[in-house]
This record gives C-alpha cells, sequence and structure tokens, in this order.
C-alpha cells in the first residue's frame, strides 16, 4: 500500500519515533492522519507546519548527534558490551573512564572511528568506545577528557570534561528462588484498597485494612496482596476518584493514613484525643453509603492529622522526620509547594498567578519560605504514610507471606497536577496517552494524561523515571505495571481530537526497561507487567527474556493465531500473573451474569446490536464453562458460586507462577468497579466492596465468610 503522506515528512516522523502507520486489533492496517503526524511533532519540540520546518527538522535530526560529545544517556545490560560513540574534532586526543557508582574507577580505551561529518562548519569525528561486558550493575558516570592539537601536535586548549550517566542493568530479572523452582506457584489476593474498609475505617479502606488483609490471606497461603496505585491524588476537593489519573506517581496519597496508628496520637491531650475520636465516628458514618464519598472523608480525615501534626514530636522522631525529607530531596519539596499553592491558587497550576507557574523561580522559592508550615505538613503526610507502608509490608511478611504487598504503576498522572507543574516539558504539552479500539474498548479511550517526551527523559538521564519507581518499589514485593507496553510505545492522541485519530510514539524501551529492571533488582521485587490489548508480538518475548512476568485473564486466553480456541491451562505463559478477571471487568459472578454487556450497552459503548453482543459474550463464556465441566470441576447446572470456585481451581492448572484472587470474588460482589470509555457516566473508582445483594461488606464479615475462606483453599498451597 502506498502511502499519500509527504515523504519528508515521513521520514522526519520515523525519525522521532511517531507511527506513520500500524496494524488494528483485528489484523487492518491503518495509515496515520498527517495532521495527527505534524500535531505529534509539534508536541516533541518538532515544528512541521511547512516544508521548510521539515527540511530544517531533518537537517537537525542527522546533525544533531554529531554536536554532543556524548549521548545524553546509556543503558546497557550487564554480561553484554557496548558500544558508545563520542565526537569529538578530528584533531583531538581524549581519554575516557568510568566512575562506578560508590567506589572505583574503570579506565576504557577507544579507537578512531572511520567516519568524518561537516557540522556548523568544523570536520568531526565519530571515535569508538567499547564498554566491557563485567561491568557492575548500577548507576554510573562516563568521563570524557578531550584535547584538541594542532596540525603539529601542539595542545590548542585547555582539557575539557564531557560526562554521561551509564546504566548497567541485570541481563535478566531473576525470581525470588523459591519460584525459581519448577511447579511452584504463588497466590495472592487482589484488591482496591479504598474500597475495602473495616468498622475502623474512617470511610474508605486504609493502610492498617491492607495489614489485616494480608493477615488474613497469609493464613490461608498467599503470598502476596496487589493493590491499586496508591499515588497522590489532590490535596483538596474535589479529589479525582480514579487511581489510574494522580497527581504525581512519586507519592501516596493520604487518604489511606490510619490516623490512630501515628505515634503521636498518643501524646494528644484528652481533649485533643477526643476530637480524633470525634472524627472518626464522623467519617465512619460514610461506611454505611452505597458509594464512596472521597471528598467528605478527606475533609474530616485532614483535619484530624492537622491537629496530630501540630503536637510535638520527640527528637528521635524529629530526626527521622528531617532525614526522610533530606532523602527524598527536591522532588518532595516541589510536591509539598505545589499542594500548598493549589490550596490558596485551586486546581489548575495553568490558571495560577505567571510567577508561581515556574516551580524554580524566586517567586515560587519566597512562598515555600512564607508558607514553610504548610509545606512541612505536606512533607509530614508522606513521612507517616512511607512509615506505615513499611510496617505494612514488615507485618504481612512476618505473618508468612514470601512476597508481600504488589503496588501498581499507573501509565500517567493527570494533566494539572503535581508531576505537570514540576516535570516541566519531561512531559509533553497539548498531546493525551491512551488506546486505539482494542477488545475490550471498541471506540478506542483517551486517558487524558500527558506522556513522557521520550527526548526530554533522555536529557534528564531518566532521573524523573527513576526516582519515580524507585519510590513505588520502595517496601514492596512486587510491582505491577499497568499498560507495560507503554514503555515500548504509547498512542498519542493531539487535543481537540478523538481517541481514534492518534498515532504511537516509541521509547527507548532498552532503557526504560533496564532501569526497571535494575531497580526492582536493588528492591528484590517481582514485576508484573499488564500487556493486554494491542501488542507486537516480539515485546511479550522479550518481556519474558527480560523476567518480567505478563498478565493472563482466564476469559481471554485463545489462540488468535490458531483459530481463536481456548488456551489450555497448561499453556499458559509460565512467566504470568493468571487471574480470572480484572478491574475492568465486573467480578466474577457478575461477569457470569453478563452484567458488563447491559452497561456498555446502557452507556453507548457497543459497536454492534445487544443481541449480537450478548449472543457472542454467552457463547464465549459458555464455551470455558464447557472446558470446565470437561475437566470435571463443575457439573451441570451449577451455581454462580461453584462456577466460580471451578474457575479459580482452574488457575491451579496453569503453569503460570503467580495466581490472583479478586477480593470481589471472596465477597461474591457483582458490581462494575470501572467501565473504560466512560467518567462520570458511571460511578468508576466509587463502588465500595459489597456482597451479593449489593450491600457493602466490612473486613470483619469477609473474614468470618466460609465462602471466602473456600475460594481461596482452590488456589492455595496450604488447601
Amino acid at each position: 500500500m502506498t502511502s499519500a503522506l509527504p515523504t519528508h515528512l515521513a521520514e522526519l516522523a520515523q525519525g522521532h519515533g511517531v507511527a506513520t502507520e500500524f496494524w488494528d486489533w483485528q489484523g487492518h492496517h491503518r495509515e496515520v492522519e498527517e495532521s495527527t503526524i505534524r500535531a505529534v511533532l509539534e508536541a516533541l519540540g518538532v515544528p512541521a507546519a511547512d516544508d521548510e520546518q521539515i527540511k530544517a527538522g531533518l537537517v537537525a535530526l542527522h546533525e544533531d548527534p554529531w554536536r554532543r560529545v556524548l549521548p545524553p544517556v546509556a543503558v546497557m545490560r550487564a554480561g553484554t558490551a557496548h558500544r558508545l560513540p563520542v565526537h569529538l574534532p578530528a584533531k583531538t586526543e581524549f581519554t575516557v573512564r568510568i566512575v562506578l557508582e560508590g567506589d572505583g574507577v574503570v579506565e576504557v580505551a577507544h579507537t578512531r572511528g572511520a567516519v568524518n561529518k561537516q557540522v556548523d562548519g568544523r570536520t568531526l569525528s565519530q571515535f569508538e568506545v567499547q564498554l566491557s561486558d563485567s561491568l557492575p550493575l548500577g548507576w554510573h558516570t562516563v568521563e570524557v577528557r578531550a584535547q584538541e592539537t594542532s596540525t603539529q601536535g601542539a595542545s590548542t586548549a585547555s582539557p575539557t570534561a564531557h560526562t554521561m550517566p551509564l546504566v548497567v542493568a541485570p541481563a535478566k530479572l531473576e525470581l525470588p528462588e523459591f519460584l525459581q523452582r519448577d511447579g511452584e506457584q504463588a497466590w495472592g489476593v487482589m484488591t482496591q484498597l479504598y474500597a475495602m474498609r473495616s468498622r475502623r475505617s474512617w470511610g474508605t479502606g486504609d493502610l492498617a485494612d491492607l495489614a489485616d488483609l494480608g493477615a488474613w490471606a497469609a493464613g490461608l497461603g498467599a503470598d502476596f496482596a496487589l493493590v491499586n496505585p496508591l499515588h497522590a491524588a489532590e490535596p483538596h476537593p474535589p479529589m479525582e476518584p480514579s487511581p489510574y489519573l494522580p497527581t504525581t506517581r512519586r507519592f501516596v496519597n493520604p487518604i489511606y493514613i490510619r490516623v490512630e496508628d501515628v505515634p503521636e496520637v498518643a501524646y494528644l491531650s484528652a481533649a485533643e484525643r477526643q476530637l480524633v475520636e470525634w472524627h472518626a465516628d464522623d467519617a465512619q458514618r460514610f461506611n454505611e453509603l452505597d458509594f464512596l464519598e472521597r471528598d467528605a472523608v478527606w475533609v474530616v480525615k485532614e483535619a484530624a492529622l492537622r491537629m496530630v501534626f501540630r503536637q510535638a514530636r520527640s527528637v528521635r522522631r524529629e530526626r527521622a522526620f528531617h532525614a526522610f525529607v533530606e532523602r527524598e530531596g527536591q522532588g518532595l519539596v516541589d510536591y509539598a509547594v505545589w499542594a500548598a499553592l493549589f490550596g490558596l491558587h485551586g486546581s489548575d497550576w495553568r490558571e495560577w498567578p505567571e510567577q508561581f507557574q515556574d516551580p524554580r523561580g524566586a517567586a515560587v522559592e519566597k512562598f515555600r519560605e512564607e508558607h514553610a508550615a504548610e509545606v512541612e505538613f505536606h512533607c509530614w503526610l508522606q513521612w507517616i504514610l512511607a512509615e506505615q507502608l513499611a510496617t505494612v509490608q514488615r507485618e504481612v511478611t512476618d505473618t508468612g507471606m514470601r512476597l508481600g504487598i504488589f503496588h501498581d504503576l499507573a501509565v500517567g498522572v493527570h494533566p494539572h497536577g503535581a508531576d505537570t507543574w514540576a516535570l516541566g516539558d519531561a512531559l509533553a504539552r497539548n498531546v493525551t496517552v491512551g488506546a486505539p479500539a482494542d477488545q475490550y474498548n471498541q471506540l478506542g479511550q483517551d486517558w487524558s494524561q500527558p506522556p513522557w517526551r521520550p527526548d526530554k527523559l533522555a536529557e534528564l538521564g531518566y532521573a524523573p523515571y527513576r526516582e519515580m519507581i524507585r519510590a513505588v518499589l520502595r517496601d514492596a514485593g512486587g510491582l505491577r505495571v499497568d499498560h507495560v507496553i507503554g514503555l515500548f510505545r504509547l498512542w498519542w492522541i493531539p487535543e481537540g481530537t478523538s481517541a481514534g485519530e492518534g498515532t504511537y510514539v516509541r521509547y527507548d524501551h532498552e532503557a526504560m526497561i533496564g532501569i526497571l529492571m535494575l531497580e526492582a533488582h536493588r528492591a528484590g521485587a517481582v514485576v508484573v507487567g499488564e500487556d493486554l490489548g494491542t501488542v507486537e508480538p516480539w515485546v511479550r518475548d522479550y518481556l519474558t527474556e527480560s523476567g518480567i512476568l505478563g498478565t493472563s485473564i482466564l476469559w481471554f486466553e485463545r489462540d488468535w493465531d490458531g483459530g481463536g480456541g481456548l488456551v489450555p491451562p497448561e499453556n499458559y505463559r509460565e512467566l504470568c500473573l493468571a487471574t480470572v478477571t480484572t478491574h475492568d471487568l465486573p467480578p466474577t459472578a457478575g461477569y457470569l451474569a453478563g452484567v458488563h454487556v447491559d452497561l456498555r450497552h446502557s452507556l453507548g459503548l457497543l459497536d454492534r446490536s445487544l443481541e449480537e453482543e450478548k449472543a457472542a459474550d454467552e457463547a464465549a463464556r459458555g464455551e470455558v464453562l464447557a472446558d470446565l465441566r470437561r475437566r470435571g470441576l463443575v457439573r451441570e447446572g451449577a451455581s454462580v458460586a461453584e462456577q466460580v470456585e471451578a474457575l479459580h481451581r482452574f488457575l491451579g492448572f496453569t503453569a503460570s507462577k503467580l495466581i490472583g484472587v479478586s477480593v470481589s470474588d471472596l465477597a461474591q460482589d457483582t458490581r462494575v468497579i470501572n467501565q473504560p470509555g466512560t467518567d462520570e457516566e458511571y460511578p468508576n473508582w466509587r463502588v465500595p466492596l459489597a456482597g451479593t445483594e449489593g450491600r457493602p461488606v466490612m473486613l470483619e464479615e469477609l473474614f468470618a465468610w466460609r465462602s471466602a475462606r473456600r475460594l481461596a483453599r482452590t488456589v492455595s498451597r496450604e488447601a
């Protein structure tokens, strides 16, 4: 097929990793609109409005690498040598060494390249530096000291130093020793923490509830508890309900603090303690409602936390707090200042007074000094969260979990949030991230999130990405990366267009995955990538070879290349988290009843008739249930509860290393948690944990139910 796209525009797009064509989920070849390509290039800082700009862009594309002595950053795998280009004037003597993280220096030999190029009126040579395959893991620094010489061999100037970050990642992220044994599996619970409440919760689930769930599940043989992203939302109402649209991915939502577990509560006066109890009583009334009330809960909880914050800390505690602030550095300060500014000037920083829109400006520094107590309060909240998260991980592993808490990393952040303010042009403007049409949402999706700019990430040595990964892996046994395919390519949608009018932008996946592997290795964590939807076949192989687990949803495990039949459990991927359901589907009891089809129809999300969709859905579910009957896992005419148990028992026959059981399934819930492709049309992320009749269920009840324990034992090694 011949493209109508101008040749030079196509070349410029491809040079910047912007796709001009792609294959959709049904195997159809699609060409990207010219207007989309121009808009995406503009978002990458590459003007392409006319032929003159395109030609200038092509010149820069080919010459800019030569203008740099060293690339912005290099990421390599341990055990594999790496060739590093160095660009210098032709008559240059130079030395290369690697300053190792921690301690040590490695001198590196180099050869003069055969390639010369005229750039900006100078003759430049490309030299080649061979980096050894025996370099240790870590974040190192390449240092080049160069000195130009005359034709007579004399030095013409003082030596100049050029440096570059060098990341050496593991060749493969190894599983914990117990999971390396043949046939060994680990199972765990999966929960939306905000929705999972106990009688002591203040209207939403919190970290103490997570610790209790972990202890209960560990007693049934569970090895992990996977939670929704705990990333920070807005510091004041209205609070974005979606945990996948946070204001920052580096810090945590204070709504998850258990107030009574903050040590300083013990030193409050009798009157102050009474006030905390009144706040608790006020917030616990929200446990009885059919839908979550985050804003009202946070108003009450924040008032109590501010009172605790004002309580004097001991010398020991004060030193610990300041050590935390120092460790978190500028990132924490930026977040806390943003939160303080948010409280005074509103939710969209782009509408703040101009002097406050620059996080490095003098006005912001002055604001920080004048509002030091408020900035300290937001730092303190993150310290308390870090302490409580560490306690949860310690307690659940002490009670028998071999992995502990698995955190979830969202794809991106809110377009008006703390990260877009603090990270500047590291995040692209005037575009959002989403997904083209696929089997999960046939109209495509726009997630309203600004994407990383791959060029700016490289220029920053991937520091913002590294700090985010480090933060979410702290005190964790594992990490689920939502839409892990986004580390390879993301669907960029120009502002003002529909989800289907976007295109893919490629990232340096060797760098993105390598850094993820290095930080996970250091944390001793397992990494699971959510690799559903439209995925290039080689990507799953690459992730498997890297030791990153994939995701399998029982309902969608079909051999699409071989006719679409069910994949036998023995053929499931070994490096995989296998589950019956996910948060973008109803709990299993609801899925068996087809509630998702009715919901999508009512919201106008189907691209075929309700009758056709129901028939196809019932046929697909019927095929799965028939296979269970053939295997003797369920009888004809079995109840819904028996079918749910059989579906989970089926997972035990798979080769998958990890098995996940939704807490919603343990409670026999039927309500949809989130309907992709909707915003206010459905109460996404506002549905509390409930039972078969839709009545909210408290953790104390769930722990006492024999049906919940019975379902857990269908996948448990303790059964």
